[in-house]
């Protein structure tokens, strides 16, 4: 992959010209458009260059030829394990020396910004510093929302204790056993400052003690976490749910999202439809394939009887109209090919434009900030992506890191592969982060 020019720290007035646009509304492309974006890093004209207000004249704005390539919102990824390499277990975290850990996590940040990913939710590992870092500018990479940890029962997909009880998640794991201590944990994640709460409602694939089907916290234990989560700012919750019995019960329990939805049925569909819930459905690992050579005997079995049942229940899912927001759980998989994952959305049934809307509004609204962002609109935050190819046409180009040539991150361009313009004389230097 051709490496990104060092990242910039400074906001300029940008204007986009000579761009297909696909605003992620769901809109027909506008051919011959324009984005200008002002000073502040906020979008103040998205549409076709014959419609474009006059402007004043402006030696500072920086004017970008894009060339007939496309301009589309900066992408969500909703479900991300970024202090984590691909593969790795959580447990051989802890083996690393911290600052080691650190650092290739800052790495992955920068990946993964510059696979087109503007805001990535992390669920199971992240410290909130790092959200803190991206804000603050000491760090570059996807503005974050983090759970910290899982909240998962004894035994469960998040317990990765050994019989002795040492905790081998490296904080990845919070433990509850009863309606107080799912209480309780969540507390202790918002303490340590957790934009959102992750339970188990079901055992997994990577896990070793329980199955997709096992069941995992009870509904009135679910019940608890989100109430408690409720009375602290209206935190959202994600389900880590795979077999369809955990999935009914976190439905049942008030969840915000449910997590992969591998086993999800009508009945599950129905219920979160009514509802309002968010599916995740982290196609990537589906479509990673099954290496029984390198995996555990326990992962290769469950791998091999859930992946075909996996894409006929997420194409049921497709057709019947859920509300599909993008999350790769990249760590299972390759960080840093994100997009990748629509093209597993269209491969299922979902139109292309319908999986770029998932990937960009839809997942803006699962994490609540479609206000000002995920889409190309007027007075919300700039954050696009602007790529080679048609992704219409061809969904793949996305998921290359190496099309994604330009990405512009709260009016700053993060990554340029195209040698543009110089920036004009910096009237804005981001030293204290702003967080839409």
């Amino acid at each position: 992959m051709t490496p990104a020019t060092p990242p910039e720290t400074t906001r300029t007035a940008l204007r986009i010209h000579n761009a297909r646009l696909i605003d992620g509304t769901g809109s027909s492309p506008v051919d011959d458009a324009v984005v200008t974006i002002d000073a502040q890093g906020t979008i103040t004209y998205a549409g076709p260059a014959a419609t474009e207000p006059p402007a004043a004249t402006d030696s500072s704005v920086r004017v970008v030829d894009a060339g007939g390539r496309t301009v589309l919102p900066g992408f969500f990824d909703c479900h991300v394990h970024l202090a984590y390499a691909q593969g790795s277990p959580p447990s051989r975290r802890a083996e690393l020396d911290p600052v080691l850990v650190t650092l290739d996590t800052a790495a992955r940040l920068r990946q993964t910004l510059d696979a087109g990913i503007t805001t990535a939710r992390d669920l199971g590992g992240l410290s909130a510093g790092y959200r803190t870092a991206v804000e603050t500018g000491r760090t570059v990479g996807p503005r974050l929302h983090t759970a910290v940890r899982i909240i998962s029962h004894t035994g469960g997909h998040a317990d990765v204790r050994m019989p002795d009880g040492t905790d081998l998640s490296a904080g990845m794991s919070e433990i509850a056993d009863s309606i107080d201590a799912a209480r309780l944990a969540v507390r202790r994640v918002l303490r340590d400052g957790a934009d959102l709460v992750k339970v188990c409602a079901t055992g997994g694939m990577g896990s070793p003690y329980d199955d997709p089907d096992d069941e995992g916290l009870l509904e009135e234990e679910i019940r608890a976490v989100v109430d408690e989560a409720g009375r602290h700012g209206g935190k959202p919750v994600a389900a880590h749910a795979q077999g369809n019995a955990g999935i009914l019960t976190a439905i049942r329990g008030g969840v915000t999202s449910i997590e992969h939805g591998y086993g999800l049925d009508d009945r599950a569909l129905d219920m979160a439809g009514e509802r309002g819930v968010f599916v995740v459905p982290t196609l990537s690992t589906v479509y990673a394939g099954i290496n029984k050579d390198t995996m555990p005997d326990y992962h290769y079995q469950k791998k091999v009887r859930w992946s075909g049942t996996t894409k006929e229940n997420i194409a049921r899912a497709i057709e019947y109209g859920a509300r599909i927001a993008l999350g790769t759980d990249a760590a299972v998989g390759p960080h840093g090919v994100n997009l990748m994952e629509l093209s597993y959305l269209v491969d299922l049934g979902m139109d292309p434009m319908a999986a770029i809307v998932a990937g960009t509004r839809t997942s803006a609204e699962l994490l609540g900030v479609a206000d000002r962002l995920g889409t190309l609109t007027a007075g919300h935050t700039a954050d696009l992506v602007l790529c080679d190819g048609d992704p219409l046409q061809d969904i793949g180009v996305l998921g290359d890191p190496a099309n994604i040539v330009c990405v512009v991150q709260d009016g700053i361009v993060r990554k340029d592969l195209l040698n543009l313009p110089a920036a004009a004389p910096a009237t804005d230097t981001l030293t204290t982060g702003r967080r839409p």
